[in-house]
């Protein structure tokens, strides 16, 4: 065993308690653009706001949000959410849809992740592949700010507790993506139109995702410049 790895807790306990220490000296970052400036419109679809509960925003600790359905034909085609923490701190930090999605209904299929490229950058993101009933949809999420984006659970706590210990800044936003999977049914289903309506709900969420990126780098405080994940 390496000694980084003999050391690593002794490194995350040391960062964890100036985390503590440094709660109180955090300061609340403001967006430097409301929330509902992100994805207003996308030509083809109408959108409607979405309202998360008073109860439910309670629990997730968010400081404010924008979730919106867009639909096609009066089909739902995506729905986008951004919530937004302007500071975290012990036990007030952002919840992981792998956690709070089953608690929703939603049976995780698969997961894994997703590269897309903005600006000529590559970021990796999380996709799941989600079921509910006869429903199933594919979903991507990411943790996105202080310049970073970030998929890895484990990756997003470190950066937080680091840079909470040496800059005093834990603002941060939650970005995920829904796309429905259409239903095949008969004849169409023993084809290969059920991998096709996967191939089209992927290609969309790509290109959702995609313009998420750069439409929360817009709002977010700070740099605009996203660099990979580190």
């Amino acid at each position: 065993m390496s000694k980084t790895f003999t050391y690593a807790p002794a490194a995350i306990l040391l960062v964890g308690c100036a985390f503590i220490w440094q709660t109180h000296s955090q300061r609340e970052v403001l967006l430097a653009a409301p929330l509902t400036t992100i994805l207003p419109s996308v030509p083809g679809y109408t959108v409607e706001d979405m309202k998360v509960s008073d109860e439910e925003r309670a629990v997730a600790g968010m400081s404010d949000y924008v979730a919106r359905m867009y639909a096609r034909d009066s089909v739902v085609a995506f729905t986008t959410l951004v919530s937004y923490y302007t500071r975290q701190s012990q036990g007030k930090t952002i919840h992981s849809p792998r956690n709070c999605l089953p608690g929703a209904g939603w049976e995780i299929m698969q997961s894994g992740t997703r590269t897309l490229t903005v600006g000529g950058t590559q970021h990796i993101v999380n996709q799941y592949v989600l079921k509910k009933g006869s429903a199933v949809a594919l979903a991507y999420y990411w943790y996105q700010g202080r310049g970073r984006i970030v998929a890895n659970e484990y990756l997003v706590k470190w950066n937080l507790l680091r840079d909470a210990a040496l800059s005093g800044h834990t603002e941060e936003a939650l970005v995920r993506v829904v796309v429905p999977v259409p239903p095949v049914a008969g004849p169409a289903a023993d084809s290969g139109a059920a991998s096709q309506a996967y191939t089209r709900a992927m290609t969309l969420g790509d290109s959702i995702a995609t313009q998420m990126i750069s439409e929360v780098s817009r709002v977010l405080p700070g740099k605009r410049d996203i660099a990979p994940a580190s």
